[in-house]
């Protein structure tokens, strides 16, 4: 686990909008989602690209355990640095019951700490680009805090859904 990390706002600071490809592509707004007060807690995961294997099992253990997160009062969206064509085929792949948020120019994933592709090699090769990443935001104030945020070590590396809960129920207990 690495260590929590804490600020005002996500690293950004800045509210996104972008079309959720779970939802009919109808907008999703984090500041809605923040200020919806049956949500304590907003978990994004920053996948890879359309490809990994690992992207797809972790997106599909969080909907095996939707529940639990809703449980929490946790909203759970998924930032997919592609296209919405193949953003639409993932979730048809993976049948998501949480957000799957379209960044295909990726400034989110990129303000976030989550660059897609690092340096000269990563703008030939996609294997030399960010691994996926998670964040928690504590939503229960009027400002959201990033109470976790965690970047993968290496390609295969993703959090783990129990790992996510770990982070989750202490704001419970706050």
């Amino acid at each position: 686990m690495s260590a929590t990390t804490t600020s005002a706002t996500p690293d950004t600071g800045s509210d996104f909008e972008r079309q959720d490809a779970n939802a009919g592509l109808d907008p999703l707004l984090l500041s809605t989602v923040i200020a919806d007060s049956d949500v304590d807690a907003v978990v994004l995961l920053f996948q890879r690209d359309y490809r990994p294997r690992n992207c797809q099992k972790q997106d599909q253990a969080i909907t095996d355990r939707y529940d639990d997160f809703e449980a929490l009062s946790a909203a759970v969206g998924s930032v997919f640095p592609e296209p919405l064509e193949r953003a639409s085929e993932w979730q048809l792949a993976n049948v998501l019951t949480f957000a799957l948020l379209v960044d295909p120019i990726t400034d989110v994933s990129e303000a976030d700490g989550q660059p897609v592709r690092f340096g000269v090699l990563g703008s030939h090769h996609d294997l030399v680009g960010r691994t996926a990443g998670a964040m928690v935001l504590d939503t229960r104030s009027a400002r959201p805090v990033v109470a976790f945020g965690q970047e993968g070590r290496r390609h295969d590396g993703r959090t783990e859904v129990d790992d996510m809960f770990d982070e989750i129920r202490p704001l419970l207990d706050a």
